[in-house]
């Protein structure tokens, strides 16, 4: 859209509330610019506010006081290999020497911007030159939520609500996943109940990870005095006659708002994670609206950069997390359970076909791989279908680990979870989950080859029983042990026992889309031909991700959009500093719009 009058100005406009968005309205309003952010949703926090809340950031200020200081190019030739020459090195180096400033700044600009680091949930790739065993996922403290006073209501909440008084810091839930496994486990059953006590008599409502990371960076700008419009969708950009963005048309009220933005219009809106005509345009095979993903994550700001030339890259991928879907649609993360002893996961031909234990991503391509050689083969030259696949385990083993929630414990009534000894019948009835007395009884139920299922069980035991899995290699990894058994040899190997056995079904799920718009360095949207769309910025999954196809380690899509949002902000000050400079002073109306 191509028009000089507007109803008003700014110099920077953010779109977006999501980690990545606010680290740049905080970083641009720090440099003297007059900054407004939008969002489209009542809620603000985004993906950022639904997610685990870390932040992967190798030479972090909370590593370093800590005594750990990974080498830069270290990290730099380690998301080298990761990324597969799919992402420039310029970008990668980037993220390498920002990313600890982008933390170093936020932390000096206000309190409420506290991060911490705890070594133990390795990078995810920790045996690779470069990845380390003791990670570089940075957190935030758990924080009252009542400190957002008026705001709290505002908050995007999560899709599964959990009981008052039911949060986990990070190192919680490794803990409390080995419940029925040592003390610290039953500790931190101890600490949930207690926290439920607390909420219901003095009215604690604490949040942690992704809800509490969300609430910091509201917080600090609010301390800031950064204007934030909600119920404000941004529809489409504004271009002068050379084709440079200018500014963007802003529903607000009720009304088309023309904004003109001096110096640059960053978008930090999201993937296209619920367009779902999109996502099996790029992947067919992708059937359902599997995703866990922001709910107003529908691919807007990338629409918007594709209309002024904007060009796109990895539309076919995401931030893939194996799932189970309850009938009534319900998702849940299956991340321990592939990491438990006690289980193997096969495909249509009752063939185990990955290192069960493998990083998310790793384990969904090969989901991916699998199920397009089965479509495209009709199901001949052995190919099997593999999505869903088939989590195979006992009643030892459902009785000893969580599984899908299940919490192995006696039967509590009236518990937020499912408790007991017993598979839960409704569980049984879904369709979702098989019970089987045999492994011809059980490879009936999910329509696998029953010779096949029982000789796959076999072996897997086999192996299990001499502590090495020779076929794939599960439990070597750092990463793999993290949600294993620790009381075990290898954390992640022990045998089946005796019947029952159980069929968990495993769909397609993901944490939202990861490609979209090409960007340079310094996260300027790219055409084509690899020109500058000049005055627009993307971050976060509005652009392409600076991982690639893989994933670092736990926060590699938070990270990257809360560096990449200090980035663009840095580079939109530094071309304004000749206007800035003479004329230190914002206008009145900066500060005046806060929602």
């Amino acid at each position: 859209m191509t028009v000089d009058t507007h109803d008003q100005t700014v110099d920077v406009l953010v779109v977006g509330s999501g980690g990545g968005g606010m680290t740049a309205a905080l970083t641009a309003d720090a440099a003297g610019l007059d900054t407004l952010l939008v969002e489209k949703s009542p809620q603000f926090g985004g993906s950022t506010a639904l997610s685990g809340g870390g932040i992967w950031v190798p030479g972090a200020p909370a590593q370093r006081r800590e005594g750990y200081s990974p080498d830069p190019d270290d990290v730099f030739e380690y998301l080298r290999q990761i990324t597969g020459g799919l992402v420039s090195d310029a970008r990668l180096r980037t993220y390498v020497d920002e990313a600890p400033k982008m933390m170093e700044f936020l932390e000096q600009l206000s309190p409420w911007c506290e991060f911490v680091w705890k070594p133990g949930y390795a990078d995810y790739y920790p045996e690779l030159p470069g990845g380390s065993p003791l990670g570089s996922t940075i957190n935030v403290p758990a924080i009252d939520l009542r400190r957002l006073g008026d705001e709290e209501a505002r908050l995007l909440q999560p899709l599964a609500l959990a009981p008052r008084g039911i949060w986990f810091a990070p190192k919680d839930l490794r803990l409390f996943y080995q419940v029925r496994q040592n003390w610290r486990g039953k500790a931190v059953l101890v600490k949930l109940i207690w926290r439920m006590f607390r909420a219901r008599v003095f009215g604690d409502r604490m949040a942690a990870i992704g809800q509490s990371l969300a609430a910091r960076l509201r917080l600090a700008m609010r301390q800031q005095g950064v204007p934030l419009w909600l119920n404000a969708p941004m529809t489409e950009l504004i271009t002068d006659a050379d084709g440079a963005v200018v500014g963007a048309v802003v529903e607000k009220d009720g009304r088309a708002v023309r904004i003109r933005a001096r110096h640059g219009v960053i978008l930090a809106a999201g993937g296209f994670d619920h367009d779902m005509d999109r996502r099996r345009e790029h992947l067919p095979l992708l059937e359902k609206d599997w995703s866990f993903g922001n709910p107003a994550a529908t691919g807007d700001g990338i629409r918007a950069g594709e209309k002024v030339g904007g060009a796109t890259e990895l539309l076919d991928e995401a931030w893939w997390f194996p799932a189970i879907c309850w009938p009534d649609g319900r998702l849940q993360f299956m991340l321990n359970e592939r990491m438990m002893p006690s289980q193997f996961i096969v495909n249509g031909a009752g063939r185990r076909f990955i290192n069960e234990a493998a990083p998310y991503m790793d384990f969904a391509h090969a989901m991916i791989e699998g199920e397009r050689a089965y479509r495209d083969s009709h199901g001949e030259n052995g190919t099997a279908q593999h999505i869903p696949c088939w989590l195979i385990t006992d009643i030892r083993s459902f009785r000893r680990y969580v599984v899908a929630g299940h919490l192995p414990i006696p039967k509590i009534p009236f518990a937020p979870v499912p408790t007991g000894r017993k598979v839960p019948r409704e569980w049984l009835e879904s369709g979702v989950v098989h019970e089987g007395h045999s492994w011809e009884e059980l490879a009936a139920k999910i329509n696998v080859p029953a010779d096949q299922l029982r000789a796959t069980a076999e072996r897997f035991n086999m192996l299990a029983a001499k502590g090495h899995d020779d076929d794939f290699n599960r439990g070597d990894s750092a990463y793999d042990n993290y949600y294993g058994d620790p009381t075990l040899p290898n954390p992640n190997l022990h045998p089946l026992g005796r019947p029952p056995y159980y069929a968990f079904q495993i769909i397609l799920g993901d944490l939202g889309t990861s490609g979209g718009l090409r960007t340079d360095e310094h996260a300027r949207v790219l055409r084509v031909d690899d020109s500058v769309v000049p005055g627009l910025y993307a971050v976060g999954n509005n652009s392409a991700a600076v991982m690639g196809r893989s994933y670092a380690g736990a926060g590699a899509t938070i990270g990257p959009a809360m560096t990449f949002g200090y980035v663009a902000a840095r580079h939109i000050a530094e071309r304004a500093a000749p206007a800035t400079t003479s004329s230190p002073t914002r206008p009145s109306t900066s500060k005046s719009n806060v929602s």
